[in-house]
């Protein structure tokens, strides 16, 4: 599996400084550093960047289990903020819960690098063919 190939059909992501770590239909792993231009008031991470890199993870899970020529966009997104994130990085680790003829569902949780719960999503992806 290309992870970069992957990763530069994502340009947001690029910009972001993600990266893949892991990726198949079943599983894709990927990560964003702390900086302090990704952060908020006090240092903390921006919760739009843990939402930018669960999407962007959530969404290749979605398009590896896809047929081909198939592709995906977002239809719906939550998530929950479990606690900030001030060093280190954060390791997103999304997996299908639900794959449909027209959509699909992804779950991702976020953890940072002491392996604490930092925010989870639940996406629901379209199939376009």
């Amino acid at each position: 599996m290309d992870l970069d190939a992957l990763l530069s059909s994502m340009p947001f992501a690029v910009a972001l400084g993600m990266e893949l770590t892991a990726a198949s239909p079943e599983q894709v792993r990927g990560r964003l550093a702390w900086a302090p231009e990704r952060c908020t008031l006090g240092g903390t991470l921006h919760g739009g960047a843990l939402m930018a890199l669960a999407d962007s993870v959530g969404a290749v899970c979605a398009f590896l289990g896809l047929p081909d020529g198939a592709g995906t966009a977002t239809l719906s997104s939550s998530t929950n903020l479990l606690r900030g994130v001030r060093d280190g990085y954060v390791e997103a680790v999304a997996r299908p819960l639900h794959r449909g003829r027209t959509t699909v569902v992804v779950v991702t949780e976020m953890r940072d690098a002491a392996g604490r719960l930092v925010a989870t999503t639940t996406q629901t992806q379209a199939v376009l063919v």
